[in-house]
């Protein structure tokens, strides 16, 4: 396992000669063009899928979206001033009139309103309190008195208060900051999944371009064999049977070169497409060899899981959900009542300046109260079944929180146990490989029959698909377990990854 500097220098190196891959020399008074065929480790597709891959785009929009609704929220407490008004309002009805005997008449009106607020506002979380200043003017034009009025406010203060109610704003508090640090968590958690992706990927292609190498080798050897086959054959020194055995051979290893060719093609269109890579590029996939196996210490992935995974923020938010529908439920059983008020100076007059000539006080203190007397117990059942739901709650975070732990070590342990499985695994695909080599020669020599030389061949098949098993186990365990931690073990560091589509301006 190489480590993270030699990564990313090999990545750049890629991503240059990706650049260069098409050349053009002259030949002939033409160009011709040279397509460099890249030789792709697992650690250069990773990371390909990491960078260009469709995936990581939508991942990274997620992101995005999380990231302003974040900043959304934090501005949601600020004050703002607001500036509201009404120009124009023009009126021209007839309106019923009650005159003082209690009788009604119906008036003709024509006027022209207009008016304008200007107000600085102020939430208060902790308490939910909105509190305000403003100033205010109202203009009318009655057209058939030809007569035009002023009124306003010069200054008001004021305050909404509620009592007993549930208080949204404080929730709100509580809930955001876990929601964005969640999102964060999934963000890294969806990158590694990726990773992850881009492996399951790269082992597929690469068992299948073994396979295919295999079919390869397989059908030069065969014709090698019915080559040798036919001059024994003129000598004398060779059955028709075995002979017929030997142009079977031939045929099958025809056989499995198309049907592996075939598999190739797809996988190689497969691949490509989910880490970006044009299709027209030939490309070679190298099998991770130089790795270095190490121990996972069962405590320290379960710590980092707990520390790094969405998982830890989800338990706690699912509670506070369940906390927030019980205090729904409670506040909505009982009294409501708002508490309202504000001071402040008022006027009228026959002209704008009139407004602010020795302007009057003006006071407003209100209670409105709302008391539940008969809903034939609905409100209490709302109660009940809101903790009912807390309760449930608990029991589901708690059954959760043991799976996860659970699944954790598990991960760590069955990682532990493929280190055995793929040193018995890469010794076996030597012993296999010699022995085919020793089984071909011999055949070749006239020492033994097809039949045993098919079955080395058999043989090292089977090793070289169970060695290519083993390593495509160890590494999706390898990127599971750093899904499941959102750790790197290799360089003992939590996992960070940077959204490029906010480290480019859009955070200002």
């Amino acid at each position: 396992m190489v480590r993270k500097k030699i990564f990313y220098i090999s990545g750049i190196i890629i991503l240059l000669l990706w650049g260069s891959n098409l050349r053009a020399q002259e030949k002939k008074g033409g160009i011709e063009e040279v397509k460099v065929k890249l030789n792709l480790s697992l650690y250069n597709i990773v990371e390909l899928a990491i960078g260009k891959s469709s995936a990581v785009k939508y991942v990274q929009n997620t992101n995005v979206n999380s990231f302003w609704r974040w900043k959304n929220f934090q501005k949601t407490f600020l004050p703002n001033l607001v500036v509201a008004g009404t120009i124009p309002n023009f009126n021209q009805t007839t309106i019923p009139v009650t005159q003082p005997d209690g009788s009604i008449q119906f008036k003709a009106v024509s006027n022209l309103m207009a008016s304008a607020n200007l107000s600085l506002n102020q939430s208060i979380p902790l308490t939910g309190t909105y509190i305000y200043a403003s100033t205010s003017a109202n203009r009318a034009q009655d057209y058939y008195q030809h007569l035009t009025t002023f009124s306003g406010n010069p200054i008001s203060v004021g305050f909404y208060q509620p009592i007993f109610a549930y208080n949204w704003m404080k929730w709100s508090k509580k809930l955001e900051p876990m929601i964005y640090n969640e999102s964060q968590k999934n963000f890294i958690q969806a990158i590694e999944g990726i990773a992850y992706n881009a492996t399951l990927r790269f082992f597929n292609y690469l068992r299948i371009q073994t396979d295919f190498k295999l079919a390869e080798s397989a059908l030069k050897n065969s014709n090698d064999n019915l080559r040798i086959a036919k001059t024994k054959q003129k000598l004398g020194q060779i059955s028709e049977n075995d002979f017929s055995r030997i142009e079977l051979s031939v045929l099958n290893a025809q056989k499995a070169l198309n049907s592996a060719g075939m598999q190739l093609k797809n996988s190689d269109f497969e691949l490509k497409s989910y880490v970006g890579i044009d299709q027209n590029q030939q490309i070679e996939l190298q099998m991770p060899l130089n790795i270095v196996l190490f121990d996972i210490d069962s405590k320290k992935a379960l710590e980092e899981a707990k520390a790094n995974r969405p998982e830890a923020v989800n338990f706690d938010r699912r509670l506070v959900n369940a906390d927030q529908a019980l205090t729904i439920a409670k506040r909505a059983s009982g009294l409501v009542a708002t508490l309202s008020g504000s001071y402040g100076l008022s006027n009228s007059g026959a002209s704008m300046a009139g407004i602010y000539n020795n302007p009057q006080k003006s006071e407003v203190l209100q209670l409105t109260m709302s008391v539940p007397i008969l809903d034939w117990g609905r409100a209490a059942s709302a109660v009940k079944m809101a903790e009912s739901q807390r309760d449930l709650a608990e029991f589901d975070v708690q059954k959760a929180k043991e799976d996860f732990d659970r699944s954790v070590i598990v991960q760590v342990e069955q990682f532990g146990l493929l280190r055995g499985q793929l040193i018995t695994a890469k010794e076996a695909d030597r012993v296999a490989e010699n022995g085919y080599k020793i089984a071909l020669k011999r055949f070749q020599n006239g020492e033994i029959s097809i039949t045993d030389l098919n079955i080395a061949l058999s043989e090292r098949e089977s090793a070289k698909r169970d060695y290519i098993g083993s390593l495509s186990t160890y590494w999706l365990a390898y990127y599971n377990l750093r899904i499941l931690t959102l750790y790197d073990f290799e360089t003992n560091q939590k996992i960070r990854y940077e959204n490029p589509m906010l480290t480019s301006g859009l955070r200002n």
